[in-house]
């Protein structure tokens, strides 16, 4: 299944062909709109030269944190985020042998998939959910349980990232985000 997030066909064509860039874009999904923060794998394969996690974990840590500030920049917060994005490639390397996908493949059921995004950097437990989500409702990947697990985000309708899949919907998400953000403020 092809993903529509970004609204530019090849840095959605980058988070089809690599399951770290999905990741990484999930990873830099806060405190900032959520199709840049999936267009920053594609920056980072553009100037960089790969989303493989090796060779992202084994770059130079200032360099990479250079590369992703240049303008425009990966993130909001491009120094803090390209340490984080360093620390979770060489957790990728180390648990799951470079091979991102095998955090889900290998997930008993839900409940340890969501286990194994906990202890990733950068991802609490909303994060989590709505990554399995993701992994449901774009990719097929539907562990034993993830409907529990995730909650809300399992339903139909316009809650996250896991239910874009063209421009209208994007904006569907972000009106629900807005609503969601202005419900919270008023109590």
């Amino acid at each position: 299944m092809t993903l529509h997030i970004t609204g530019d066909p090849a840095a959605d064509q980058v988070l089809d062909e690599s399951p770290f860039a999905l990741l990484v874009g999930m990873m830099l999904d806060q405190q900032y709109p959520m199709e840049h923060a999936f267009r920053g794998p594609a920056k980072v394969l553009e100037r960089f030269g790969s989303v493989d996690p090796e060779a992202i974990a084994a770059a130079d840590p200032e360099e990479f944190a250079a590369l992703c500030a240049t303008p425009p920049a990966v993130h909001r917060f491009p120094g803090s985020m390209a340490t984080r994005m360093q620390e979770l490639a060489a957790l990728v390397c180390g648990q799951y042998f470079g091979e991102t996908e095998r955090l889900w493949t290998e997930a008993e059921d839900a409940q340890d998939l969501m286990k194994r995004l906990l202890d990733l950097p950068g991802f609490g437990k909303q994060k989590s959910r709505i990554f399995i989500a993701l992994l449901a409702k774009r990719l097929d990947v539907r562990p034993a349980g993830w409907e529990e697990v995730v909650g809300d985000y399992a339903l139909d309708g316009y809650r996250s990232v896991a239910d874009v899949v063209d421009p209208e919907s994007l904006q569907k998400v972000r009106d629900h985000k807005k609503q969601q953000k202005a419900a919270a403020k008023a109590g």
